[in-house]
């Protein structure tokens, strides 16, 4: 199989980085969009000014707001929101070319994987999953980033690779779609964790601590829905947890931060044009493993933060106050 004209679905900041990649050597990629003015800015001075400003965009990078322009495409990059994505594919009239996931979340009404969705929604695509340690600016600068694409068959995901694949932009392979997916996901929350310690300035000692018991929380997560271990200590899982748990160009990061510094999740989140997908996943990520009896509390203390059942200082000292146990479990 031959992929040629890729699209991508979705015109934030990460679908336009992506964009660029697929249009590296002049290759023609068409962009969906919801905003007009995202498709203007990028047909008119091919640049997302909205979005990913200060970036030049390559002119073979062609944005569309009409949904059906997508059936010319032989695969889509599907980059939209988490929560959003069931009702974007919906709208697609044919379905029937390989879907690459490039959203990191679970669906908050099913409780769902966002592969399972695209599986529902489109049951005749290859369903494959995009994942790793990006932040959308560098990618569109050019800057080497490796990722993994997931597929349970590595024969579809190969010429997924070999189109996107570039000496700056490596990709490699993985018949562990959970796996990548649930890093994606768990990540984001812990991030906003980490930029709570980052904001409140509870200094390096406690952020580091954090990531690390984070990415257990990661791994019985992951391996209770079937996960590979080897995955999640991977680019998905560990490689991604530690670029988003370090930095403020993180949304989930910076949503924390403000948090740790005093204002309110609703006040922070009312303000942001992007998304900050944890605050969508940690609610729902609670509630699974709740009922599968895993041990999260993180992910729990994120969830009270969000929901302002508590404050910063009473999460901390309920976590400070766990009775110490052995560091494997």
């Amino acid at each position: 199989m031959t992929i040629e004209h890729i699209g991508v679905l979705g015109g934030g900041a990460w679908g336009t980085a992506l964009a660029q990649v697929a249009a590296s050597g002049g290759q023609r990629t068409l962009l969906w969009a919801r905003e007009p003015e995202v498709t203007e800015a990028i047909n008119g001075a091919h640049e997302n000014s909205i979005f990913l400003p200060g970036y030049p965009l390559n002119p073979a990078v062609v944005a569309t707001a009409d949904l059906s322009d997508m059936e010319s495409c032989d695969a889509l990059l599907v980059v939209t929101p988490a929560q959003h994505m069931r009702s974007v594919l919906g709208g697609l009239a044919n379905c029937g070319r390989p879907l690459i996931l490039c959203s990191k979340g679970i669906e908050a009404d099913s409780g769902a994987l966002l592969h399972r969705v695209a599986r529902e929604v489109c049951p005749t695509s290859d369903v494959m999953v995009l994942s790793g340690p990006t932040f959308a600016h560098e990618v569109a600068a050019g800057f080497p980033t490796a990722l993994t694409i997931a597929a349970e068959k590595l024969d579809a995901a190969e010429p997924v690779r070999r189109r996107l694949a570039l000496p700056e932009f490596r990709l490699y392979l993985s018949e562990d779609v959970a796996g990548a997916e649930v890093g994606g996901a768990v990540k984001n929350v812990l991030a906003i964790a980490c930029g709570v310690v980052e904001g409140k300035g509870l200094g390096q000692n406690a952020r580091s601590a954090l990531i690390a018991r984070g990415f257990a929380e990661m791994t019985r997560f992951g391996l209770a829905l079937g996960a590979k271990r080897e995955t999640l200590a991977g680019l998905s899982g560990l490689g991604d947890l530690v670029l988003t748990c370090s930095s403020t160009s993180s949304r989930n990061f910076s949503l924390g931060k403000g948090i740790g510094e005093g204002r309110s999740a609703a006040e922070l989140m009312a303000d942001r044009k992007t998304v900050a997908e944890g605050a969508f996943t940690a609610p729902v990520l609670r509630r699974i493993a709740r009922e599968r009896g895993i041990d999260m509390p993180i992910v729990a203390a994120v969830d009270d933060l969000l929901a302002a059942r508590s404050g910063v200082d009473e999460v901390l000292e309920g976590l400070l106050s766990r009775p110490p146990r052995p560091e494997a479990h």
